[in-house]
């Protein structure tokens, strides 16, 4: 196909509760979303970085900058593509993953509606649905954050994830399991602890937790296997994990024995598709992390955790859990699961109505 423009659009969605990690509070999601017009059709993408470079480096008006300035123009001047020429063409342009992922996203969603296949098929899923897990993040109170895990537990969530950091993590993982038993319970801190902090890791492994994520910092893979080494608890990574090189290393040194797959963050979906397929070569579990996404970032998610070796329920709530209105028809769980679309491409459009509502600025580029 060939890339005949491309719409930056800004849209901004109010959380129904603020979402707090040791990086701070959300309110808001504010997300950069790619719309693709190629000859033949349109598609859509979207670039899961934060308003701030808290998360990594990125965020969001520093990704419509590159996107504007240095990415698109290369597609544009590319001639003839594919969507798996996407990350080729744009490599020379260093980092900037989550921008790149979201034009690579919304390649494919053009690509695979030409040819009538579904994101899903295309990336080699084999589940119709897939397990949804909840993250909570950190509360004011103890009887706040049981009554949030007692709610996402009734409404059939098969996986809670409690946000933890140095002094705020004993308490709140012993109330939880104090409460509701052996509910499958990991904790994320974000690398928010230091090596030397190892203890504070290891008085967790008496609750029987599927894993910690990125106990240290994204770079310190020898800390992290230094951790993995002094604690019982999987350790999984997912700040460090940038790419499938970056994958096999962790690996290698022993820094984790559970992945989390961010689409964005390693540059793009068949780039995850690559993580996961060496995870899967080398016995390691993978799972689907979540970025506050929009029905169109949540529905790519999906198609890339029905693939064979996501065995662990991931970051994959319905739309209720963060927004009152989502861009596309709500994602709904039915017994703590999600439908995989199935429709051409990412099979989800936008709502006009809600399109419309929700944007903050457009601009075309030719």
């Amino acid at each position: 196909m060939r890339v005949e423009a491309v719409e930056l659009r800004r849209v901004h969605l109010p959380l129904v509760r603020p979402f707090v990690t040791s990086a701070g509070p959300s309110v808001a999601r504010e997300s950069l979303l790619v719309r693709l017009f190629s000859d033949e059709t349109e598609g859509w993408g979207e670039c899961v970085a934060l308003d701030e470079p808290l998360y990594t480096s990125e965020y969001v008006d520093a990704a419509q900058h590159v996107t504007r300035h240095h990415l698109v123009p290369r597609l544009l001047a590319a001639g003839e593509v594919g969507a798996h020429d996407v990350a080729r063409l744009l490599a020379p342009v260093q980092g900037h993953q989550m921008a790149k992922a979201a034009l690579e996203m919304a390649a494919l969603d053009a690509e695979l509606h030409v040819i009538g296949q579904s994101l899903a098929d295309h990336l080699g899923a084999t589940r119709s649905e897939v397990d949804c897990g909840v993250a909570v993040g950190m509360a004011p109170s103890t009887a706040a954050l049981l009554d949030e895990v007692g709610g996402y537990l009734a409404q059939g969530y098969r996986r809670i994830k409690l946000k933890v950091q140095p002094g705020a993590d004993l308490g709140p993982v012993a109330a939880v399991r104090g409460r509701f038993g052996d509910v499958p319970l990991q904790v994320d801190a974000n690398g928010s602890y230091t090596v030397g902090q190892w203890p504070l890791l290891a008085a967790l492994d008496p609750f029987d937790l599927l894993l910690i994520e990125q106990p240290v910092a994204a770079a310190d893979l020898l800390g992290a296997a230094e951790v993995a080494r002094r604690i019982r608890t999987p350790i999984c990574l997912d700040e460090s994990i940038t790419s499938a090189a970056a994958t096999a290393v962790a690996l290698h040194i022993g820094a984790c024995s559970v992945v989390n797959v961010k689409p964005g963050r390693v540059g793009g979906l068949l780039e995850a598709v690559r993580v996961h397929d060496l995870c899967r070569a080398a016995g390691v579990a993978v799972w689907c992390g979540g970025m506050l996404e929009t029905g169109l970032g949540r529905a790519a998610n999906l198609a890339l955790a029905a693939l064979p070796g996501f065995t662990l329920p991931g970051d994959l709530s319905g739309s209720a859990r963060y927004f009152s209105r989502d861009l596309t028809e709500p994602f709904v769980p039915e017994d703590g699961r999600l439908r995989v679309p199935t429709g051409p491409g990412l099979g989800v459009q936008p709502i006009p109505a809600a399109l419309r509502d929700l944007t903050t600025s457009v601009e075309l580029l030719r």
